[in-house]
This record gives C-alpha cells, sequence and structure tokens, in this order.
C-alpha cells in the first residue's frame, strides 16, 4: 500500500507541477505581449490562450518582429507543458491511478474507523490460515507485511491491508495499535515478531500479544518480550499429530468447535465484569445460566488463573471470573443477554462471544 501511495503522490506532483507549468506560460505570455507589444491585459491573455490552443484565430493586433519572436517561443514553451500534462493523465487513465486514488482513501478512511480490531504481522502460509478464521469469525483486523507479493495475495481476498514493515511504531501506530484489542505477530523471523511485540506492548501495554516462534529459546525470549501467548507451528502441529494418532475422535470435536464456518457448536469465554454482571456473589445453581440459555459452562478461570474444570452447581461465579462455555450460537446468544443485560455495555474480551 506504501508502494501505491507513492506512486500516486508522485502522479499529483508531476500533474501539479504540469499544471503550474502551464499557468507559468500563460502568465509570462500574458506579461510578454503587454511589454513587448504594449497591449491591455485583456488582449494580451486572449493572444496567450489562442496561441497555446491553437485554435486558429488571426492575430488580434499586428505584431512587431520582436513579438513574433515571441509568439514562437511561447509556442513551443506551451506545447511542452501541454504535452506533459497529457503524458502524465494518459498514464494515469492506462494504469489505473485514479482508481487507486479511490482505493487509497477507502483504505486510509478504514484505517481510523478501526476500533477493537486485529492486527496480523506477517501474511505467509500461517499468516493467511490465521486470517481465514478471522474472516469466519467476522472478526475486523488489518494484515501487515512488507512484501508486495503478500500483500497482493491479502488484497484479493479483500482483507484490509498496509505494506510496511510492523517491527516500526509508525507502522503500528498507522494501523491503530492504541485503539486494538490484540495483535498477532506470525512473521517467519522469530527477531522480527519480538520486537513487533515489544513496539506494540510500548504502545499500549492492555494490547492482548501472540506471537510466532520456531525455537524453544525464541518462546522464552518472546513471553520475556511481553507475549501473552506464544505458538510454535513446529511444537503445536506434532502435538496434534500425535492427537490425531492416539484420540482422533477427540481431536475432531475439538476441531469441529473451534475452527471452521460450518459449526454446529462453539466455545467462547465470558469475562464477568463488575457493575455488568447480575450473577456475581451467586452460584451456577441459583443462577440458572444452564436452564435459561442450554449453554453448558465447561470450566472457569479465577482471577489469580486459577482453573476450575467441571464447575459444580455450588461453584461460585466471582468479579473477573471468565466462563469458558459451550453451545449453539443461539445458546451464546442468550448467554450473553443474561450475563449482559440490555442497556449496559458488554465487556472487553479477547474476541467475539459469536461469530
Amino acid at each position: 500500500m506504501q508502494d501505491l501511495e507513492q506512486r500516486y503522490h508522485r502522479l499529483q506532483q508531476e500533474l501539479a507541477w504540469g499544471g503550474a507549468a502551464l499557468f507559468g506560460v500563460i502568465l509570462m505570455g500574458t506579461l510578454g505581449y503587454k511589454f513587448i507589444e504594449g497591449w491591455n491585459l485583456l488582449d494580451s491573455a486572449y493572444m496567450t490562450v489562442i496561441t497555446l490552443t491553437t485554435v486558429g484565430f488571426g492575430e488580434i493586433h499586428p505584431l512587431s518582429p520582436r513579438g513574433r519572436v515571441f509568439t514562437i517561443s511561447l509556442i513551443f514553451m506551451g506545447v511542452i507543458a501541454i504535452a506533459f500534462i497529457a503524458n502524465r493523465f494518459t498514464e494515469a487513465v492506462i494504469q489505473g491511478y485514479f482508481q487507486n486514488g479511490i482505493f487509497l482513501q477507502q483504505q486510509r478512511r478504514a484505517m481510523e474507523n478501526l476500533n477493537q480490531h486485529y492486527i496480523l504481522c506477517g501474511f505467509g502460509r500461517t499468516g493467511r490460515q490465521i486470517a481465514l478464521e478471522f474472516a469466519t469469525e467476522g472478526i475486523n483486523f488489518v494484515v501487515v507485511d512488507s512484501q508486495p507479493l503478500a500483500i497482493d495475495l491479502a488484497q484479493q481476498s479483500n482483507y484490509l491491508t498496509l505494506l510496511a514493515d510492523a517491527t516500526l511504531d509508525e507502522t503500528l501506530m498507522h494501523v491503530g495499535v492504541d485503539r486494538a484489542l490484540g495483535i498477532v505477530a506470525a512473521m517467519p523471523s522469530d527477531a522480527e515478531n519480538l520486537y513487533t511485540i515489544l513496539s506494540a506492548k510500548t504502545l499500549n501495554p492492555q494490547i492482548r500479544a501472540i506471537a510466532r516462534a520456531n525455537t524453544e529459546e525464541a518462546i522464552q525470549k518472546l513471553q520475556r518480550g511481553g507475549a501473552d501467548a506464544v505458538v510454535s507451528p513446529y511444537i503445536t502441529g506434532g502435538k496434534r499429530m500425535a492427537a490425531a494418532a492416539l484420540r482422533p475422535q477427540v481431536l475432531d470435536f475439538v476441531d469441529g468447535i473451534l475452527t471452521g464456518s460450518d459449526r454446529s457448536f462453539y466455545m467462547e469465554e465470558f469475562r464477568l465484569e463488575p457493575n455488568l454482571c447480575p450473577y456475581l456473589g451467586k452460584t451456577l445453581q441459583e443462577s440458572h445460566l444452564r436452564s435459561a440459555s442450554g449453554a453448558l459452562v465447561l470450566a472457569i478461570r479465577r482471577w489469580d488463573g486459577t482453573l476450575l474444570v467441571g464447575p459444580t452447581g455450588s461453584t461460585v461465579l466471582c468479579s473477573q471470573d471468565v466462563l469458558l462455555c459451550i453451545g449453539t450460537a443461539e445458546q451464546l446468544r442468550r448467554l450473553t443477554q443474561i450475563l449482559i443485560p440490555l442497556g449496559k455495555s458488554a465487556p472487553r474480551i479477547p474476541k467475539n462471544p459469536l461469530p
């Protein structure tokens, strides 16, 4: 996008220079006829215009030899200026610069309107799969990559993109890192992922940062750099392959509720914020979440990180608890309305509660 923007701005500048040159020729012609021939400004300007446009009108007053030499010079300068403008304009039409200008304006407005979104840094094989899952979930996100080919592929999928270096603070600010929910560093270089996470956490300490790592050493460094979650494609891929061999039905079930657009059941998390959830201090049995929504609470993550798997009816709901739930899309919608009554704002959670 930056390369496209630079070419568009270069064309704008060249057309502006051509316009300024043509205006300068007209001004010089007007002043030249006034001082050489002694005409008034209107006659001088009129003679200049009909000379440059070559409409074929005759001289409005007889020209002196000096005036004719000046007219010859004026014609040459006018032809050069007009030819330059025509050449730039033709190139703009043929190469679609005007359409690119409209596209850039739309992209710029979209960047400015980004809020509560995700930033995906890197559009390689891993990044493309992440983008596909984001799109399936209906997540607002922007793709950042320094390779034009990768950006072209992302644009073919109608993703919002930015051709730039994700490790730079300027780039992250351009894609609204201060307003983003999360950032995913999925570039092939561990160093680039580390720099990106460090920059993002510096600019927005509250942002959730997920990073890709290729080695165990990189995992530790990324965690120290502020990454909330670090994923190694090789380690994760090996674990999934082992699970597919040992527990294929379990893996199929988990995959079926976590990814894809044709799911019957979904897993989601709900954070119980104070002053928003009316069931704080009550037990699961007293809140009737299961009977009222149909969704099942699989586990509860306490504020101190303690994980309660398979909570019982006597489990008390506390502030900042995160409920891990499973259910159909409609059941999760009802659960959202129960936990967050209408008229109150939804809590800030890592991803949208519904696809």
